[in-house]
C-alpha cells in the first residue's frame, strides 16, 4: 500500500495563493503518476491536475490553466500544487492520488488516496 500525506491547506483570501504537498511513502515514488483532485460539499470529486512519472507531461483542468502548477520531486517523494489568483469557487477539500499512468483524468485511473486538506478562499 502507499500512503499519501496532504498539507498546505488553509483559509485565503481571493486572489492570493497557496502551495499544497503530497508526500508519499512508497520508495517507488517515481515509477507512478500522480494527481491532484478536490471535491466541494454536495458535489462529486473532480480533476484538478497530473503529472506523469516522468515529470515530462503535465495535465490540467480548463478551471486550473493559467493559474495551478503541478511539480514533483521524486527525490523527496513528493508532488505539488501551486495555487495562484484563488477564487471563491475553489473552495473544496483537495486530494492527491497515485496511480498507473495509462490515463490520468478520472478518480478511477488512480489507486492510492490521501487524507486530503482543505482549501477555504473567502471574496
Amino acid at each position: 500500500q502507499v500512503q499519501l500525506v496532504e498539507s498546505g491547506g488553509g483559509l485565503v483570501q481571493a486572489g492570493g495563493s497557496l502551495k499544497l504537498s503530497c508526500l508519499a511513502s512508497t520508495r517507488t515514488f517515481a515509477n507512478y503518476a500522480m494527481g491532484w483532485f478536490r471535491q466541494a460539499p454536495g458535489k462529486e470529486r473532480e480533476f484538478v491536475a497530473a503529472i506523469t512519472w516522468s515529470g515530462s507531461r503535465t495535465y490540467y483542468a480548463d478551471s486550473a490553466k493559467g493559474r495551478f502548477t503541478i511539480t514533483r520531486d521524486n527525490a523527496k517523494n513528493t508532488v505539488y500544487l501551486q495555487m495562484n489568483n484563488l477564487k471563491p469557487e475553489d473552495t473544496a477539500v483537495y486530494y492527491c492520488a497515485a496511480g498507473p499512468g495509462l490515463a490520468l483524468a478520472n478518480v478511477r485511473d488512480y489507486d492510492y488516496w490521501g487524507q486530503g486538506t482543505q482549501v477555504t478562499v473567502s471574496s
